[in-house]
């Protein structure tokens, strides 16, 4: 686990992968996180459109129109891609959950925090679900991402003043946004994103009721 560049309240935010070696003057920093960050726009292109199976090191530099050379060299391997691809999804959750607009951030009320973060992260999982499962499969329980999506879900479990083993009852809910499963109940079991949202809706509000209940 390491930590990117710093939130707008100067927290970092916890990355999935390492970090990318920095060069000696800002400018090309800058320059080089531009052009990463549009190498991954069109890795998430190509995600959205054909699944992982068209996320190629050959496919990423023709919709970024470079050479694959520099693919490569960004990135190393087609696994290297897809952590960086992950990674920088996971990036663009945190702050939203952290610094952004409700209800997912920080001005809406703890419960419909709870029910924007499920509804969110499954969107994720839906766009690219098995980078999410991959990720799953490699371990990440009590470090990393995990570790910050279930300090923040205990965080408004607390908020909305619901009693009990926080931690726990965090464990609980998160295992319904497992991408496994959910990859399960979409594809095998023919459940809608929206039937998932509106479950993990109905979860949160037996949690957190009488304790709170938001319309």
């Amino acid at each position: 686990m390491s930590y990117s560049t710093p939130s707008p309240d100067g927290a970092p935010l916890l990355r999935i992968g390492p970090t990318q070696p920095s060069t000696a003057e800002p400018t090309q920093r800058a320059d080089a996180a531009r052009n990463r960050a549009l190498l991954l726009d069109a890795a998430q292109q190509l995600v959205r459109e054909h699944g992982v199976a068209g996320l190629t090191m050959d496919a990423v530099a023709k919709r970024a129109g470079v050479g694959k050379g520099t693919v490569f060299r960004r990135f190393g391997n087609r696994t290297g891609l897809m952590l960086a691809l992950l990674d920088h999804s996971e990036q663009k959750f945190q702050a939203a959950f952290m610094f952004g607009p409700g209800p997912l951030g920080p001005e809406a009320d703890p419960v419909q925090r709870l029910i924007a973060f499920g509804r969110t992260r499954l969107l994720d999982i839906e766009i690219e679900g098995d980078l999410h499962r991959a990720a799953e499969e490699k371990g990440r329980f009590g470090a990393g991402p995990y570790a910050l999506h279930k300090s923040h879900i205990t965080l408004l479990l607390r908020a909305a003043g619901v009693d009990g083993n926080l931690p726990l009852i965090a464990d609980s809910l998160m295992s319904a946004l497992s991408a496994a499963l959910v990859i399960h109940q979409v594809d095998i079991l023919g459940y809608t994103r929206a039937q998932l949202g509106d479950n993990w809706e109905w979860l949160v509000r037996r949690v957190v009721s009488p304790a709170a209940q938001v319309e």
